[in-house]
């Protein structure tokens, strides 16, 4: 699962796509491909709660932990729920035990940040050094509601400088593929008006096509980051490297896995 990268080049190809704009930190957006699980969550299943069998969830997260060079014990999640809390982490706990948050942010290196996702955007945050990281689990419950800006503060209150903060959203459901309802675009437009350009006609009246990606990066610019950009991988449309809920949902249901997007602090 290793793999090398050209300074300030993302690789957007293999089983782990890497981002130029975090190449001071140890990262790495991580495919389904290269795990041990199997059937509905083969093969780099990592989310805790998706019901797969957990010795396989483990050699999972440690082929991911090992892929940055960190412990396996080392490589944390929180509980994801929508929201924006964020978690400061300064020290391990045990895997499956973190609190309900959406983010996470660090300025310890050995510490491993972890965002489980399976069409939602997962972003992840480096200053210029590699110093302070974050990592954020950004659907657009938690967009609307504002998790991205809440990691930005967080990352600030650590030490880190708004304008030297880098942010990548990494695979997630891109616009052709999210089609959503009135309802929801009602729902987002209810917490930020500003969200308006980003749905377009959808494929079927009543309905429209949501650019989740470009909305993030919305966001951050907002937030006044350094510098905040998308890899433009759409999860939906990449059954091969990608797990996806809508996926699943068109397919009428059953188990599925999720992929991990993974950062750690730089040793400096």
């Amino acid at each position: 699962m290793e793999m090398t990268q050209k300074h300030g080049q993302d690789q957007l190809e293999g089983p782990i796509l890497r981002a130029g704009a975090l190449h001071a930190a140890p990262h790495g957006f991580f495919t389904r491909l290269g795990g041990v699980s199997q059937g509905p969550y083969a093969s780099l299943n990592c989310s805790m709660r998706s019901g797969d069998d957990p010795a396989a969830l483990r050699e999972n997260r440690a082929r991911v932990a090992r892929a940055i060079g960190m412990s396996p014990d080392c490589l944390l999640g929180v509980t994801q729920v929508h929201g924006t809390e964020v978690v400061r982490v300064t020290a391990p706990w045990a895997s499956g035990e973190g609190a309900r948050a959406d983010a996470m942010v660090c300025a310890r290196p050995g510490l491993a940040l972890g965002v489980i996702t399976a069409d939602c955007a997962p972003v992840l945050f480096s200053d210029g050094r590699g110093c302070v990281v974050g990592a954020a689990h950004a659907g657009w419950r938690g967009a609307a509601a504002g998790v991205l800006e809440a990691t930005v503060a967080a990352m600030v209150e650590l030490g880190g400088v708004a304008s030297d903060i880098r942010a990548v959203v990494g695979p997630c459901i891109t616009r052709d593929s999210y089609e959503v309802g009135a309802d929801m675009r009602d729902a987002v437009l209810a917490l930020d008006d500003a969200a308006t350009p980003f749905f377009t006609s959808g494929h079927r009246a009543g309905h429209y096509q949501f650019d989740l990606p470009a909305y993030c990066v919305a966001r951050l610019r907002r937030a006044g980051v350094g510098q905040a950009t998308a890899l433009g991988v759409d999860t939906l449309g990449d059954e091969e490297r990608f797990f996806s809920h809508r996926r699943r949902t068109l397919a009428g249901g059953g188990a599925i896995g999720h992929q991990i997007s993974v950062i750690s602090c730089a040793h400096v």
